[in-house]
C-alpha cells in the first residue's frame, strides 16, 4: 500500500505542477498582467489552456487524496512539496526566465521548511482523535470569521492586493477545506449507518464558500505572480493551517510533546513562510511584472510644442 501511495503522490506532484503552470500562463495571457475581474474569470471558463490546467489540477488533487488514504501524512506531504520544484522548472523554461540565487534559496527554504514541519508535527500529534460535533461547529465558526475577513479585504483592496496576500488567503482557506473534508469523511464512516445524514449542512456550506473564495484568490494570484509562487503558498500554508486547527481545535497534540519539538516546529514554519515571502518579492517573474507595472504607471512626457516659423 505504501508503494502505491508514493506512486500516487509522485504523480499528483506532476499533475499539480503542470496544471498550475497551464492555468498561470492562461490567466497571465488573458489579463495581460492586470488584476483579474469577474468578466475575465468568465473568459477563462472558455480558455482551453485554463480548462486543461483545471483538469490536471483535479486529477492531481484526486491522486493526493488517494495517497493520503493509503499512507501517513509524513510520507505523502514531503513528496507533494516536489510540485514546487517541478512548477519552477517548467515555468522558467516556458517563460524563458533565468532563476536568480534568491529564488533558488527561497524554494529550498519552502520545501525544506514545510517537509520538516510536517515531519515534526506527525511526531507531535495523534491521529486517533474523534471529531466531536462541538469541535466541528467551532471550526465552521472560525471559518466564517476567516471568510468574512478575506471577503471584506478583497472588496476593499482587491485591486491593490499583491500575489502574496492572495496566496496567503488561498492557503488559509484551503487549509480549512482540508480539515472539513476530514470531518465529513469521519461523519460518513460513522458506524451508525446514517452516512450522508451524519453530515451537517453548515459543514458542506463552509467547504463550498471557502473553496470558492480560495479558488478566486488562486486565480487572482496567477494574474499578479508566477505559478510556482501559488504552489509554494499552497504546499506551505495549507498543511500548516490544517495542523494548527488539529492542534488548537481537535486536541490532536500529544500530552508528552517536549518543548524543543514545539520550538522546532515554529522555526521550520518560520523558515518556510520566509521562503514564500522572499519568493513573492524576488522571483524573476515578479521583478519583471513589477518593472512593467512601473512603466505603465509612469506619466507620459508632454509633447514639445512645434517650432514656430520666424
Amino acid at each position: 500500500m505504501t508503494g502505491i501511495a508514493i506512486a500516487c503522490a509522485l504523480a499528483s506532484a506532476f499533475f499539480l505542477a503542470f496544471g498550475a503552470q497551464r492555468q498561470g500562463s492562461a490567466v497571465s495571457a488573458d489579463t495581460g498582467g492586470l488584476d483579474l475581474n469577474s468578466s475575465g474569470f468568465v473568459r477563462l471558463l472558455r480558455n482551453p489552456r485554463w480548462l486543461f490546467g483545471l483538469l490536471l489540477l483535479g486529477i492531481g488533487m484526486g491522486l493526493n487524496v488517494a495517497a493520503l488514504a493509503m499512507a501517513p501524512l509524513t510520507v505523502v506531504q514531503p513528496i507533494g512539496s516536489l510540485a514546487l520544484v517541478i512548477t519552477t522548472i517548467v515555468n522558467s523554461r516556458d517563460q524563458g526566465l533565468r532563476l536568480n540565487r534568491v529564488t533558488v534559496v527561497s524554494i529550498i527554504a519552502c520545501v525544506a521548511g514545510s517537509m520538516l514541519f510536517v515531519t515534526l508535527a506527525v511526531g507531535a500529534t495523534r491521529t486517533d482523535q474523534v471529531v466531536e460535533p462541538r469541535q466541528e461547529i467551532t471550526i465552521v465558526m472560525i471559518l466564517a470569521v476567516v471568510v468574512s475577513f478575506f471577503a471584506l479585504l478583497n472588496l476593499l483592496f482587491g485591486k491593490r492586493l499583491g500575489a502574496i496576500a492572495h496566496i496567503l488567503g488561498a492557503g488559509i482557506l484551503f487549509g480549512f477545506v482540508a480539515v472539513l473534508t476530514k470531518t465529513i469523511a469521519a461523519d460518513l464512516l460513522d458506524p451508525n449507518g446514517r452516512f450522508l445524514l451524519n453530515v451537517p449542512w453548515y459543514t458542506v456550506a463552509g467547504i463550498v464558500v471557502a473553496g470558492g473564495l480560495g479558488a478566486w484568490f488562486v486565480q487572482s494570484a496567477y494574474s499578479s505572480g508566477p505559478p510556482d509562487l501559488v504552489i509554494a503558498g499552497l504546499t506551505v500554508i495549507d498543511p500548516m493551517v490544517g495542523i494548527a486547527i488539529g492542534i488548537g481545535v481537535l486536541n490532536e497534540l500529544r500530552p508528552d510533546v517536549p518543548a524543543v519539538l514545539a520550538v522546532g516546529m515554529g522555526v521550520c514554519a518560520l523558515v518556510a513562510i520566509v521562503g514564500v515571502v522572499a519568493l513573492s518579492r524576488y522571483h524573476p517573474d515578479v521583478i519583471k511584472r513589477r518593472a512593467a507595472q512601473k512603466r505603465r504607471q509612469r506619466p507620459s512626457a508632454s509633447k514639445p510644442a512645434g517650432n514656430r516659423k520666424p
